[in-house]
C-alpha cells in the first residue's frame, strides 16, 4: 500500500491507510493501546485492542523513536491528533530502537536546559516544537525568494573564500588555501554590487561568517543571510521600500503555507505597515535622552538598550512593529556607503529594528569609481585589494542600494525565542562548533 503522510489521513476517512514514521508514545490504559506515529509533517494516532495487532510493539522491546509504519482503518476522532485515528492495526517494524534518547522528545514540552538542547540537535531536532521553528526558517527562505524573483530578482551565489580580510571592520576567520592566506567572508557585500553591473537586481540566501568574540543571546558566527542589491535607485529610501514588501512577502508567506507551524510556536505574525515609519539617527538620539534622560547623543551606533527603548516608542506613536533609523554616521558605515548629501557626515543607511532588536542594515553604496578612490584614500585603506572589485564600478554602475536581513534574528523576534541558537539548526558560536 502507498504511504499517506500524517497530515494526508483526513483525506480516507472509511478506507485502510498506510503511515511510516516514528513511534512517538506507546500508551497502554485500561486494555486499549494507543500507538502516536510522527513524520515529517506531524502525528496521527492509532488505537487497538488487541496486542496481537501491536505486532512487534507488543514485546515492549522496540522503543520510542523505532521507525514502523502503521495500516489501519481510518476513523474520525475528535480527541485524536489531527481529528482521526487508525484502528485494525497492521504494524511493521522498520528500524528498531531499544535504548532511550538522550532527552525526552516525546513530551509535549522540552524541558531540557538550552545546552543539553544543542548538544543533542540530532536527535532533539526531531521535536514538534523545534521543527516547527526550522520549517519556519524554510518558509522565510521561501518568502524571501518569492518576493525578489515576481521583482525581477536573480539569485545568485557568490564565493565563501575571499582573499581580502577588509570588507568591514569586523573579525574574520582566516584560513589556509594551498600554502597562501583567505578569509571566510563576512558577507557576499561586494560580489553583489559586481553583479548589480550584470543583472542590475540580485540576491543570495547563504551562510556568512564572523570571527567576533560575542557570546550573547542575539549574536552567532555563522549565520544566513539573506541579501539584496539593485540598482537604478533614487536613495536609501527606494531600498527602504522594497525592504518592507520583501517583509510583507516574506510574512504572507508563512500565514499562508505554515499555519500549523505558527499555531504550534504561537506566533502572532505582525502587521507591516503600509509605510515603516522612520527617524533620523541624530532625532533617534535626542528622543532617547528627552523620553529616557540617557544621553547618547555623540554615540556612533545605538545600543541593545536604545533599540529596545526605539521599538516600545515606535509602537506606542506608530503602533508599529518596525521602525526605521536613517543616516547613521559615516564613521560607523563600510567605505562604500553614500554620505547623505545634506548632512555629510551622516550616511544614506539604515537599520531596520523589529521589536525592539535590530533586524536589518542597508543602504545606498557609492556608484561612481572616483568617488571610490577618495573613499579608499579617507579611510585609510589600500586600492590593490579592491582592484578587482573597483573594476566593476571603473567602468559603470548605476546609483544602487541593499540590504542584508539576518535570518536567525528574524525567527528569534518573530517567535519570542530567548536565544538566537534555538532559532538555528546547528549552532556556531564561541564555544560550540558541534554538532
Amino acid at each position: 500500500m502507498e504511504r499517506t503522510r500524517t497530515t494526508e489521513v483526513g483525506q480516507h476517512v472509511g478506507e485502510r491507510a498506510r503511515v511510516a514514521g516514528w513511534l512517538q508514545s506507546l500508551r497502554r490504559m485500561g486494555g486499549i493501546n494507543f500507538l502516536v506515529i510522527r513524520d515529517g509533517w506531524g502525528m496521527v494516532q492509532a488505537v487497538t485492542e488487541a496486542d496481537a495487532e501491536l505486532g512487534p510493539l507488543q514485546g515492549g522491546e522496540m522503543g520510542v523513536e523505532s521507525v514502523i509504519a502503521v495500516e489501519g482503518m481510518v476513523l474520525r476522532e475528535a480527541q485524536a491528533p489531527g481529528g482521526f485515528e487508525l484502528h485494525e492495526l497492521r504494524v511493521e517494524a522498520i528500524t528498531p530502537v531499544t535504548e532511550p534518547p538522550p532527552v525526552a522528545i516525546n513530551k509535549r514540552k522540552l524541558t531540557a536546559s538550552a545546552g543539553t538542547l544543542l548538544d543533542h540537535a540530532a536527535t532533539t531536532n526531531r521535536h514538534p516544537a523545534r521543527r516547527a521553528v526550522l520549517r519556519l526558517a524554510a518558509g522565510v527562505m521561501a518568502g524571501f525568494r518569492q518576493a525578489l524573483v515576481e521583482r525581477g530578482f536573480t539569485e545568485i551565489q557568490t564565493p565563501k573564500l575571499v582573499a581580502s580580510a577588509t570588507e568591514s571592520g569586523a573579525n574574520v576567520f582566516k584560513l589556509d588555501y594551498f600554502g597562501r592566506p583567505a578569509f571566510l567572508a563576512q558577507s557576499p557585500q561586494f560580489y553583489k554590487q559586481i553583479m548589480v553591473g550584470v543583472f542590475e537586481r540580485v540576491f543570495e540566501v547563504g551562510p556568512v561568517f564572523r570571527a567576533e568574540p560575542h557570546d550573547t543571546t542575539r549574536h552567532l558566527n555563522e549565520l544566513v543571510s539573506l541579501d539584496a542589491e539593485f540598482g537604478f535607485i533614487e536613495n536609501h529610501f527606494t531600498v527602504m521600500a522594497l525592504l518592507r514588501d520583501v517583509i510583507a512577502g516574506i510574512l504572507a508567506a508563512l500565514n499562508e503555507a505554515y499555519q500549523a507551524e505558527l499555531a504550534l510556536l504561537k506566533v502572532e505574525l505582525p502587521v507591516v505597515p503600509a509605510t515603516i515609519p522612520h527617524i533620523f539617527f541624530p532625532e533617534a538620539q535626542e528622543l532617547i535622552l528627552r523620553r529616557h534622560g540617557v544621553d547618547v547623543r555623540g554615540e556612533p551606533d545605538l545600543s541593545p538598550q536604545d533599540e529596545r527603548w526605539l521599538g516600545e516608542w515606535a509602537r506606542q506613536e506608530f503602533g508599529s512593529d518596525f521602525l526605521y533609523v536613517t543616516g547613521y554616521p559615516m564613521g560607523k558605515r563600510p567605505f562604500y556607503t553614500h554620505a547623505d548629501p545634506d548632512h555629510p557626515g551622516y550616511s544614506n543607511s539604515f537599520d531596520l529594528i523589529f521589536r525592539g532588536t535590530e533586524l536589518v542594515t542597508g543602504g545606498q553604496r557609492l556608484h561612481r569609481y572616483a568617488d571610490y578612490i577618495a573613499a579608499l584614500e579617507k579611510a585609510h585603506l589600500p586600492i590593490e585589494p579592491f582592484a578587482e572589485y573597483l573594476e566593476a564600478f571603473r567602468y559603470g554602475m548605476p546609483p544602487e542600494g541593499g540590504f542584508a536581513i539576518g535570518m536567525e534574528r528574524l525567527l528569534m523576534q518573530l517567535t519570542g525565542a530567548q536565544n538566537i541558537k534555538l532559532v538555528t539548526l546547528f549552532p556556531r558560536d564561541l564555544n560550540r562548533l558541534t554538532p
